[in-house]
């Protein structure tokens, strides 16, 4: 059986080419060129999915400022870990590790969420503006395929019927009576028939564009506040005081377009320090730090600080971040010759402020080795056991300072930052008695005790308290709560607000009565759309009860008809 070919199909690709004919050429793609690459590219930086992709990159790149030591915040703790890893130290650093935050490689993910952030925004805004100052849709022909229907008869003539359709529309709600729930729009159908259409739920877009312009307003003000910011640690002993300037921090961080001239000049003095305990658990219970505060221009004015009570001062927040005992301590050389005076802040162990410190001694005398320190201070000595001492109170009911000793080179001159809390014990030899066990001093407040190996003598002053405060400015935090309460206010507008159509038509029925019936379409699944359906037809044809409105609802809302549904309704919602 032979196939059959209809004549006149034969053509270029499935005839025959001949010896006279020539050769078709070959197909060629067109080539977008430069512009078009452009283009292609913006519109893959704008979408929805390389924004949400730099979100997670955003979160990604931020986990090794937390892995390793930064050098804003603690430029000692890089110094060491470039010392104890001579082979990822310096690739780290050359990488950006130590400084994550502003690396160029988290700068520019960041200005890339940026950009796409507002390139998304922009085109949906005028697309949404648009919406807005637009007509609603048309009413459809035909109301059988939507998921909400209704209808009923009145004694008024159609025009009469839809303008109060149009007033019960246009009605606020109880909580916003002057704001109108829907824009309507009424048509003359022709032959005595009018039509009423009416839309709500904008408002679900503009919660969604506030969302975003919220973000973009979060990165813009993260962004300046880590450019203008400042924040400094610094610890205050009772009867001395602290001047806002950055040498007085002991600490301090501040952002790259920060200036040090803009401090304010404010001193800070601690006069009295209040702590409160519960006498049966010895769980602290209250902190109040008395300071005298004194601003440019103004009078020194007594002030309180609290733990989550800050001080406001100098466009600074103070807060009080800790407390602890400092023993005022002379320590004399072998020639007599102060050598060290002044409070040492111990920093506390436990809940009944049993706390270590360190002292360090390089100004000694002659060819004297230099004195280092470290002990621990219990503020109410208890004895449990030969030598052995603990504490049993946090007040400083009963004083006492166990110290141990060391000599040699304290390492301060190896240009390495060292922690003033410990002591590099790497050149220090511990001093020891005939029995080759360290030697344990034991003072008390006023008393003076020599240090072995003739390295001079201790003397235990008194025991005032200090304040650890921590100083915080950062324009940009007013910022940062407006635009996140927008964007929380804008998330729960677009989560909750419905978007609704509804129309309904007025015709002149066979008999005199006016034949009403409507329909109305949401965008998703909305529970609530037949019972608002059925609200306006109620007030509308002055029925009291729902009986009178037969409900049309199919079981399953078929999709509605492309007439009824313009192109404004098939946005994609990034």
């Amino acid at each position: 059986m032979s196939a059959y070919r209809p004549d006149g199909l034969d053509d270029v690709f499935t005839g025959t080419l001949t010896e006279d004919q020539p050769s078709p050429a070959p197909a060629q793609l067109p080539s977008i060129g430069f512009t078009g690459w452009l283009r292609w590219a913006w519109r893959q930086l704008t979408s929805m999915r390389v924004a949400l992709l730099l979100l997670m990159l955003l979160a990604v790149a931020a986990v090794p400022g937390t892995v390793w030591p930064q050098r804003v915040q603690s430029p000692e703790k890089v110094a060491a870990y470039l010392v104890d890893h001579p082979t990822l130290g310096p690739w780290l650093e050359r990488l950006g590790f130590f400084g994550v935050y502003s690396s160029i490689w988290f700068s520019a993910i960041y200005l890339l969420l940026f950009v796409s952030l507002v390139g998304c925004i922009l085109p949906r805004t005028a697309v949404h503006l648009r919406g807005v100052r637009g007509r609603p849709p048309r009413t459809p022909r035909r109301f059988g395929r939507f998921p909400a229907q209704g209808q009923g008869t009145a004694d008024d003539e159609p025009r009469v019927v839809v303008e109060r359709a149009v007033t019960v529309l246009r009605r606020g709600s109880r909580w916003l009576p002057f704001w109108p729930t829907y824009r309507v729009d009424t048509r003359d159908e022709g032959g005595g028939t009018w039509s009423v259409s009416a839309e709500r739920g904008y408002l679900r877009e503009t919660g969604n564009l506030l969302f975003h312009l919220a973000l973009v307003g979060l990165l813009v003000s993260v962004a300046t506040g880590q450019l203008l910011h400042y924040r400094g640690q610094a610890i205050v002993v009772q009867g001395r005081g602290f001047a806002n300037a950055q040498v007085d921090y002991d600490t301090f961080e501040q952002g790259t377009a920060f200036r040090p001239s803009s401090l304010v000049p404010f001193t800070l003095r601690l006069d009295d320090f209040e702590a409160a305990f519960d006498p049966d658990t010895l769980q602290s219970r209250d902190f109040t730090a008395h300071v005298t505060l004194t601003e440019p221009g103004s009078d020194p004015e007594p002030r309180t600080i609290k733990v989550n009570h800050p001080l406001d001062a100098g466009g600074a927040k103070v807060y009080l971040q800790g407390n602890g005992y400092a023993p005022d301590l002379t320590v004399r050389d072998k020639a007599g010759e102060v050598a060290y005076a002044g409070p040492v802040p111990f920093l506390p162990q436990d809940e009944v402020y049993t706390s270590r410190g360190v002292v360090k001694v390089p100004d000694v005398s002659g060819d004297q080795p230099q004195v280092g320190i470290i002990g621990y201070l219990l503020p109410t000595a208890q004895e449990v056991g030969d030598g052995l001492w603990r504490s049993v109170n946090p007040q400083p009911d009963d004083p006492l300072l166990v110290l141990s000793v060391w000599s040699g080179n304290l390492g301060l001159d190896t240009g390495v930052p060292q922690n003033v809390y410990q002591l590099d014990e790497s050149r220090l030899t511990q001093s020891v008695d005939a029995d080759d066990k360290p030697v344990t001093l034991y003072v008390r407040p006023g008393e003076t005790v020599q240090l072995p190996d003739d390295l001079g003598s201790l003397t235990f002053e008194g025991l005032p308290r200090y304040v650890a405060l921590d100083l915080r400015h950062d324009p940009a935090l007013p910022f940062v709560l407006v635009f996140a309460l927008t964007a929380f206010a804008g998330l729960a507008a677009s989560l909750f607000a419905p978007r609704r159509r509804l129309w309904l038509r007025a015709a002149p029925g066979v008999d005199g009565p006016t034949v009403v019936t409507a329909a109305g379409l949401a965008r998703g699944d909305d529970v609530g759309l037949q019972p608002e359906l059925d609200r306006v037809l109620r007030a509308t044809l002055g029925t009291t009860t729902a009986d009178d409105i037969p409900d049309r609802t199919p079981a399953t809302p078929p999709a509605a008809t492309s007439d009824s549904t313009p192109d404004s309704t098939r946005e994609s919602t990034p």
